[in-house]
């Protein structure tokens, strides 16, 4: 009866069921009450992951002050070195070359001796035109002494006045041949001057085109020697089409714009010079308008077809305030700065700009001469937000002697 019992799920079944059972629920009460224990011990998570009830660390930030002073505003623009004057020397007459008087590279000055071509032949021409003014003013004089005979004799019914007519015109035909044997001798003359190349120009010669011994003519496609003037030169570049009123607002007062040029990097200024003319047109494909401005070059610091930077000075701002442009930031209401509060706490300054110059950006309002406005660090902040400023002092660091950041002077 037990067995069947058993079998058939009587008490004693049951009863393990039950215990069974029993204990599954304590475990499952145990699971749960510790699920929940660990969720109320663990740490919230409070703004930038601090514990809840804990204080924020003050961020650290780099900030610089509202400085007060001139802003000198600028142009840029991209250019290149031209020079005022390149001149390919050529000859004039055909002839040897006899000796070559320069040196490569080498600077020379107006009127100096470069090159000197076989004389010889053209001193020959002179000398037979010199013959032959000789032999014609004999004749010529000779003419007009029968011109003179002649006359008397006409005056005393002598002669028909036709005979005296016609030596008068002999007269002038010979006084026609002196003048061409005279100009015949100035083309010789000339022919010979031509043999001596002279520079037209002052400047730098290049690299020697032809040697002693070459046989050059008038119609040859390349030149004897190339001279470049260097002092003064030139520096071509453009500005933007919006620039050009400013840029003609000034020259028609007369006053002498200056220019900068500075090499490829815009780090080392090369020279200084001023603004000499503006085009008459704008590049449509461009809409920029090209300028030209001229530099003494004394020190040879700029270079034919050398790339430049070049800066036009337009105007200067007294006494505005100015702060670096990487205070400037920019929201749905327009610019604002994070100015720093005395309690070390920043606020959402919304300020007005006037021109931004490379690095630094005038302000109209909105900020106070010594005011502390962050420069790096911006985009953690929130208003009110805790910092802890690194100040800088015209572009540099400044620290007291307890390694706090400082302030120069402050």
């Amino acid at each position: 009866m037990r067995s069947q019992e058993n079998e058939k799920g009587g008490p004693s079944g049951r009863t393990r069921a039950a215990g069974l059972l029993k204990y599954l629920s304590i475990a499952m009460i145990c699971l749960a009450a510790a699920g929940l224990c660990f969720i109320a011990i663990k740490p919230s998570p409070g703004i930038g992951g601090q514990k809840t009830g804990q204080a924020m660390p003050p961020l650290p930030v780099i900030a610089s002050a509202v400085e007060k002073k001139d802003v000198n505003l600028y142009i840029s623009g991209i250019g290149s070195v031209t020079p005022i004057n390149t001149v390919t020397v050529r000859t004039r007459v055909d002839g040897e070359v006899m000796k070559v008087l320069y040196r490569e590279g080498q600077t020379v000055k107006k009127g100096e001796l470069l090159l000197q071509i076989d004389p010889r032949p053209f001193e020959v021409q002179l000398m037979q035109a010199e013959g032959q003014i000789v032999r014609d003013k004999a004749i010529l004089k000779n003419a007009r002494i029968d011109l003179a005979r002649y006359r008397v004799l006409w005056a005393q019914n002598s002669i028909p006045e036709q005979q005296m007519v016609t030596q008068k015109s002999l007269v002038h035909q010979y006084e026609g041949v002196v003048k061409t044997d005279q100009a015949a001798i100035d083309s010789a003359k000339l022919q010979l001057a031509y043999a001596h190349i002279t520079a037209p120009i002052s400047g730098r010669v290049g690299l020697r085109l032809v040697d002693p011994g070459n046989i050059v003519h008038a119609a040859d496609a390349n030149g004897l020697a190339v001279i470049t003037q260097l002092q003064p030169i030139t520096v071509i570049f453009s500005i933007p089409e919006d620039d050009i009123p400013r840029v003609l607002k000034r020259l028609e007062t007369g006053d002498k714009l200056t220019v900068e040029a500075y090499d490829r990097d815009q780090r080392n200024r090369l020279a200084t010079g001023s603004l000499l003319a503006i085009d008459n047109q704008i590049d449509p494909a461009t809409g920029t308008v090209r300028l030209r401005a001229v530099f003494p070059n004394k020190d040879d610091g700029l270079f034919p077809n050398q790339f430049v930077n070049a800066r036009l000075f337009v105007e200067s701002l007294h006494d505005v305030m100015v702060i670096p442009a990487e205070a400037i930031q920019h929201g749905p209401r327009g610019a604002f700065v994070y100015a720093i509060r005395p309690d070390q706490t920043v606020a959402m300054r919304p300020v007005s700009l006037g021109v931004i110059q490379e690095d630094r950006a005038v302000v109209k309002s909105g900020l106070h001469p010594g005011e502390l406005v962050v420069v790096d660090g911006a985009d953690r902040l929130r208003n009110g937000s805790k910092v802890k400023a690194r100040i800088l002092d015209g572009g540099v660091m400044q620290k007291d002697k307890g390694g706090q950041n400082k302030r120069k002077g402050g």
